[in-house]
């Protein structure tokens, strides 16, 4: 009987692996692509656009600083595989104005075509304590993180319904799936990204547009580094228990997961286990997908409630630390 029953749940596993493939998204050309990058100066944007450049595409850069950008197209030119390809730089804040956004991405595709990809990259970081963060910090982490990835996808969304295909790529961050100590001003701002993103493919999928939410960890990247300095104590130590990943290692992985049209992109072991144990309603590429959510979701909530335990005590310990030494300054 368990001999039986073994060989229906192989047979069953194998008739979705042969099955997956029928029903997952036709995966997206690059050779010839135009693919936008916002927050393309630097970082994993960076990264991005190269890996696409690298694969043919043409490429629409996004960011404020236009000295940065010029220096970004230098070295981006350098990975070119045909005489072909261009690289276009615009400078424009995408969280600031619509209108603004919408006329520069219209500029792009005069010049370069239609938007076959759109990677919103744009972000920018404050840690701190909840009650230390100015108020106004709210605010524009908010509308650089979210308004500014709002803004240039809609800017793109009615062309690529017209066209009957595309992909958009949201850049979240782990800190979008797990809240953590020091990161009240930022968490909320990437975990709206997947609200925006799950809403968003329910209604393009049927025009064969798909959409990616990349989960990318630490990253070695300017943004990250001007990121520690202000981090405290407790939230340096919580990021001391993962490694940092470089942000061309990163970029690969999303452009690969976007070409596929994934709707989840994450990097590392971690990375696998967060995007298993948040997949909660969020929509599956394949049925091998949806297999592996239902089968680990159980063992990885336990491994996960033992990385919130070490969280915790990581921030009572410090707390205790911290009012050890102002008791000791109050006696002396």
């Amino acid at each position: 009987m368990l001999l039986l029953a073994a060989a229906f749940i192989v047979a069953f596993v194998l008739l979705l692996y042969m099955v997956s493939p029928l029903i997952s998204p036709k995966p997206l050309k690059l050779p010839g692509a135009h693919v936008v990058v916002t927050g393309g100066s630097s970082g994993i944007g960076k990264c991005i656009a190269i890996e696409c450049y690298k694969q043919g595409a043409f490429i629409t850069l996004i960011a404020r600083d236009e000295n940065k950008l010029l220096q970004t197209k230098k070295e981006i030119e350098k990975y070119s595989v045909n005489d072909k390809q261009v690289v276009l730089c615009i400078s424009v804040d995408v969280s600031r104005d619509y209108e603004q956004v919408e006329n520069v991405l219209k500029q792009a595709q005069e010049k370069l075509g239609p938007v076959d990809m759109l990677v919103n990259c744009a972000g920018t970081s404050v840690t701190g304590k909840f009650e230390d963060i100015e108020v106004n910090c709210f605010e524009r982490l908010m509308a650089v993180n979210y308004l500014g990835s709002v803004y240039p996808s809609r800017s793109v969304i009615a062309t690529m319904k017209e066209r009957r295909m595309g992909r958009i790529v949201f850049v979240s961050s782990q800190a979008g799936q797990l809240g953590l100590f020091g990161y009240t001003a930022y968490s909320p701002t990437k975990f709206a990204l997947r609200g925006l993103a799950e809403a968003l493919q329910m209604e393009v999928k049927p025009y064969n547009i798909y959409v990616t939410v990349a989960y990318p960890p630490d990253t070695d990247t300017p943004g990250f580094a001007e990121e520690s300095k202000t981090k405290p104590l407790e939230t340096k130590l919580i990021s001391e228990t993962s490694s940092v990943c470089q942000a061309e290692q990163v970029a690969r992985v999303i452009v690969k997961d976007a070409i596929q049209g994934n709707f989840n992109s994450s990097v590392g072991s971690d990375g696998y286990m967060l995007s298993i144990l948040t997949s909660g309603m969020s929509p599956v590429t394949s049925i091998t997908e949806g297999l592996q959510q239902v089968v680990c979701m159980g063992i990885f909530r336990i491994v996960g409630l033992f990385y919130l335990g070490s969280f915790d005590s990581i921030v009572r310990r410090c707390m205790m630390q911290r009012e050890k030494s102002e008791s000791a300054d109050k006696t002396e």
